[in-house]
């Protein structure tokens, strides 16, 4: 298992720079002193604060598991940050903007150093209570730093509005990159420096210091309207997702993907870590952001030809039920073939979750835009934990398939609506790539 691990990932990497190579197309980036400044200002801290978050990815099963904990008391802190998320994601945005969005950024190193230092302790409620702190601090996250930089980009600086999308694909292009790098660097922490699974926790500390160092120094604050009400908005959104059949489509339909994803970052350690083979777990989730990575090739590529994000999400949703299917089969006593279905299944994750953004890009309205997607977030986090507390037992052979034939069975059904919503939507000119090419609208590279 070790000997595949790091060949996957060597043979990934020369994969994904050749194909960035072929892909790369001519510089775009603009040129506007004024504006490269600020969005420099902007990355400096986002990007500190994905290392932070990709760093606490690879060991997290494996910290706890090394503390002795059984699988339905891991499972169960899993379930506490899915919690966190549902309680807390709902409101976050509205949060930050009420009380100052560069207040919520700076909130989130604070308490995502907590969560960090959290995990030195053995003591199981203090774990617990580190992953509810996890679960905020990512909410923070994905909310008031995106944000922070529209509104500064808008109405602060009064850049042109269109530029915005030249800033996040950036973005998109360095988190995958940064995932990469912070599944290198925990794996030499933890395994070739054999300071153990901790190790990468304790790394990311100084990174989400010197994030929030920098964002009380050379951020400006901004609010959405001290005013603001929680409430009336978050019913707003509701109301959309209820009476819109398209919306509640792309609700149900990314709800059931990603819940299967959330209970396959439960999964894939305990699986690969069977029969005391223990794989390199660092160059192992870095291999599985590479396969993200190249899915985003992948996608830009669909859309040079034409092909629907539709399409191609109904596609992908069939690869990752099969893989799942795969897994369950493999689960048992192969682990080698079972990391070759979680190759597959990362490559389609790669693929789908650009293909959905394009397509919650012209299907949610804006002004709701966030709202809608945090709602989405309930059912998704719901169904992870009910899946997660009723199959627990990764010891189990049984149990484990139990698991992958349920995440299965989720991703078929999805299937099924995402078909339904093509049917829906086949006349619908907004979804429609027949017009004019835009190769800005390229999610990924």
């Amino acid at each position: 298992m070790l000997i595949i691990a790091y060949v996957a990932f060597a043979i990934l990497v020369a994969l994904g720079v050749a194909l960035h190579l072929k892909c790369r197309k001519e510089e775009t980036t603009l040129a506007n002193p004024k504006f490269i400044t600020f969005q420099a200002t902007y990355f400096r801290v986002y990007f500190l604060a994905l290392m932070a978050e990709w760093l606490q990815g690879p060991y997290l099963y494996k910290l706890y598991s090394h503390y002795g904990f059984i699988d339905t008391q891991i499972a169960i802190i899993y379930v506490c940050g899915f919690a966190s998320s549902v309680i807390f994601g709902t409101s976050s945005g509205y949060l930050a903007n009420a009380f100052g969005r560069k207040k919520a950024c700076v909130l989130f190193t604070i308490l995502y150093s907590v969560c960090c230092l959290t995990k030195l302790s053995r003591n199981y409620g203090i774990l617990i209570f580190g992953r509810v702190l996890g679960g905020i601090s990512t909410s923070l996250l994905f909310t008031a730093f995106d944000a922070w930089y529209v509104y500064e980009h808008t109405q602060s600086n009064d850049f042109p509005v269109e530029w915005v999308s030249e800033t996040f694909s950036k973005a998109t292009l360095f988190n995958s990159l940064i995932s990469v790098v912070a599944g290198f660097l925990a794996n030499c922490a933890a395994e070739w420096l054999n300071f153990g699974p901790v190790a990468p926790y304790v790394m990311a500390i100084p990174f989400l210091v010197l994030a929030g160092v920098l964002i009380i120094f050379t951020w400006e604050e901004n609010y959405g309207g001290r005013s603001s009400k929680l409430v009336g908005p978050c019913m707003d959104c509701l109301r959309h997702i209820i009476q819109n059949r398209r919306i509640m489509l792309i609700g149900i339909i990314n709800s059931l993907f990603e819940s299967a994803m959330y209970i396959f970052v439960f999964l894939w350690t305990p699986v690969l870590d069977r029969h005391q083979q223990y794989p390199p777990l660092g160059i192992v989730f870095a291999c599985f952001m590479l396969c993200v990575l190249l899915g985003g090739i992948f996608f830009n590529f669909t859309l040079t030809q034409r092909i629907s994000p539709l399409k191609t999400v109904v596609a992908t949703i069939t690869m990752a039920s099969l893989a799942n299917i795969g897994a369950a089969v493999a689960s048992a006593n192969h682990p080698k073939t079972s990391f070759m279905m979680f190759i597959v299944l990362e490559l389609t994750c790669g693929v789908y979750f650009p293909a959905m953004g394009w397509l919650r890009q012209r299907i949610l309205p804006e002004a709701h835009h966030t709202g809608i997607i945090n709602w989405f977030r309930i059912p998704l986090n719901t169904i992870a934990a009910i899946v997660l507390m009723a199959l627990h037992d990764t010891h189990s052979s049984h149990g484990i398939s139990a698991i992958f034939a349920m995440c299965s069975v989720l991703l078929v059904f999805g299937g099924v609506l995402a078909v339904n919503l093509l049917v829906l939507t086949r006349n619908d000119e907004t979804l429609s790539l027949n017009g004019a090419f835009d190769e800005e609208e390229h999610v990924g590279i």
